[in-house]
């Protein structure tokens, strides 16, 4: 029988959470699983990447504060279509489980998914006396990273029995390394053969910390000119430090080594275009960007913070302290000064993604998470059943 699984959202656009969705609702079978998204807020084109089956969204419109009208909304929607289990996302979602609990739904699962720059560690003590509060009405929890495991039992009290931990999965075949000679996609003249481009994907915004990557960038420029008069940063994504960061490279004379697209749909193409990757956030759950950097075969610099600690190691990275701009200029410049490296490392990424983050294992540990939720609470209503009888 096929269970109707209820996803709930703050809002649905581009974003690593959304990808590992999509990732979802493309692998997981239509015939055991069918699925519906509700965005608390809105919901964007990003949902165009649904190809394997049919999934309808509802977008709830939330205004902004603390009023409770969308309470009752959500309320009527859960009882209108009936699923089987509610799945929410994050701190953002994680009001919907006290409204799927008044709507006599039992089967329930939340995801954390990484945490937002207002909450690096997850310590806010208003926080996380909701997140405590709703314990006892979600029957499972699902951690994208470790880190995010051990905080989830230890900080907010979460029994073992209900954790789950689940690495996002890539997509090996649409990630692969480039074949011979750079791919086209960078602007004509901006690259060639010899250059090093040190690139980025990700939405500009202030836990990913670009001006960090720029400051890196820029440094590297001043400690050894000449190498790097041979490299080139892209930055693709959009979001609000964009034009800083670009006004921060314009000011130092570098515009022409620098290239900042803003949002593509052409990510896979151009990721094969770079030479490493580096990701210069504050805070991550588990990246998907850096996921699909090994399966692209890119060595990849990381802060060291959250589930990038579990993902890069010496073998095909290197790991640099968040917020550091002489580290991150250090990591760019050993790079440079090893292009050998680039090769080998590389080559052992790609390894690394094939045999620790494929689509189709990280989908059926979600089906497994959801047909125990499921089991456990049929059981239970059996159970009470019987003993009513």
């Amino acid at each position: 029988m096929t269970a109707h699984v209820v996803h709930i959202v703050h809002r649905f656009d581009t974003g690593g959470m959304e990808n590992g969705m999509v990732n979802l609702f493309n692998t997981l079978s239509p015939e055991r699983f069918r699925h519906t998204v509700v965005a608390l807020t809105d919901y964007g084109d990003f949902r165009q990447r649904i190809h394997a089956q049919r999934v309808d969204f509802h977008a709830l419109h939330r205004a902004p504060g603390h009023g409770l009208g969308w309470t009752k909304t959500l309320w009527r929607l859960l009882r209108d279509l009936k699923p089987d289990l509610v799945h929410t996302r994050n701190l953002a979602a994680l009001e919907a489980q006290f409204v799927a609990a008044a709507a006599g739904i039992r089967a329930t699962v939340h995801g954390e998914h990484g945490r937002d720059v207002f909450d690096l560690y997850g310590q806010n003590w208003k926080y996380n006396l909701l997140r405590r509060a709703a314990q006892p009405f979600v029957s499972n929890y699902i951690a994208v990273s470790r880190d995010l495991e051990t905080w989830l039992r230890l900080q907010i009290g979460v029994p073992p029995r209900k954790l789950h931990q689940i690495y996002n999965g890539v997509d090996g075949e649409k990630f692969h390394p480039r074949e011979g000679a750079r791919p086209e996609g960078l602007p004509a003249g901006f690259a060639d053969a010899d250059s090093l481009v040190f690139g980025s994907v990700g939405r500009m915004v202030e836990v990913k910390d670009y001006p960090l990557l720029v400051g890196g960038y820029l440094r590297l420029h001043r400690l050894a000119p000449a190498l790097a008069a041979r490299t080139r940063l892209v930055i693709v994504g959009e979001g609000v430090a964009r034009a800083a960061c670009q006004r921060q490279i314009d000011e130092a004379g570098l515009a022409c080594f620098a290239w900042l697209p803003g949002e593509r749909h052409d990510i896979a193409e151009l990721m094969r275009t770079f030479d490493v990757f580096v990701l210069p956030s504050k805070n991550e759950g588990i990246s998907n960007t850096i996921l699909e950097a090994l399966a692209t075969g890119l060595p990849v610099i990381a802060t060291a913070v959250g589930g990038n600690v579990e993902l890069v190691d010496s073998g095909h990275g290197r790991l640099v302290p968040a917020g550091d701009v002489a580290d991150m200029a250090q990591a760019l410049l050993a790079y440079g000064q090893a292009p050998e490296a680039i090769r080998v490392q590389g080559d052992a990424a790609r390894r690394e993604a094939e045999g620790r983050f494929s689509i189709p294992a990280m989908a059926e540990a979600y089906a497994t998470v959801y047909d125990h939720t499921l089991g456990r609470w049929k059981a239970a209503d059996l159970r009470e059943n019987s003993t009513g009888t």
